[in-house]
C-alpha cells in the first residue's frame, strides 16, 4: 500500500455535496482506500479571481494503483460530477489534485509529483497539516510551518462545523 494525499476543492453549486459525492466515489474503488480527510476550508480564488469562493480540503488516501491510474481515477470523477475545463483555474463543480504518492518524485507531460505548486497555496498546505502536520516538504520545513506562513498572506477560513460533520471519517474528528 502506498499513502497519497489529494487536495479537493469545489466553487460552484453546492460545494460541500459536490466535495462529498467526490469522496463517496473514491471509496467505491477497492484499490483505494480514504483514511483520513482535513475540515473544511473556505478560500479565495488562485490565478482567475473573478469566481465565487472555495471550499477546500485534503485527504489521505491508502492504494495499490500507481500515480497514472489514480490520476485517470480523479479525472474519472471530476468528469462524473460535471467538472469543465474552460478557464484555467476558473469555477468548477470538482477539483481532485494528486499531491504527493508516496515518496515518488515523478515529471511526465500530464503529472508532476509531488505537485509542483501544493507549497505555495494555504487551501493545500493549511488542510495538509490538519491531517499530517510534521509532514517533511520540500525546503525542509514542515506542513505544520508552511500552513501558517500561508495564512498569513492568503485568505483562508475555516468552514462551519456543522457543513464539516458529516464529511468526518468518525466522530471525534469533526469539529
Amino acid at each position: 500500500m502506498v499513502t497519497a494525499y489529494i487536495g479537493i476543492g469545489s466553487n460552484m453549486g453546492d460545494k460541500s455535496f459536490y466535495i462529498n459525492k467526490a469522496l463517496d466515489l473514491l471509496h467505491s474503488p477497492p484499490e483505494i482506500k480514504v483514511v483520513k480527510v482535513a475540515p473544511l476550508y473556505r478560500t479565495a480564488p488562485v490565478g482567475y479571481t473573478e469566481q465565487d469562493w472555495f471550499l477546500n480540503t485534503v485527504a489521505q488516501l491508502e492504494t495499490v494503483i500507481s500515480p497514472q491510474k489514480l490520476l485517470h481515477q480523479l479525472q474519472q470523477i471530476e468528469n462524473k460530477l460535471g467538472r469543465e475545463r474552460k478557464i484555467r483555474w476558473g469555477p468548477r463543480t470538482i477539483d481532485l489534485d494528486l499531491l504527493i504518492y508516496g515518496d515518488v518524485t515523478l515529471t511526465t507531460p500530464d503529472l508532476t509529483l509531488p505537485h509542483p505548486r501544493m507549497t505555495e497555496r494555504a487551501f493545500v498546505m493549511v488542510p495538509l497539516a490538519d491531517i499530517s502536520p510534521t509532514m517533511a516538504m520540500i525546503g525542509g520545513k514542515t506542513a505544520e510551518e508552511l500552513a501558517g506562513e500561508l495564512m498569513l498572506v492568503q485568505e483562508i477560513y475555516r468552514a462551519a462545523a456543522d457543513v464539516m460533520m458529516h464529511m468526518a471519517p468518525n466522530k471525534d474528528d469533526a469539529l
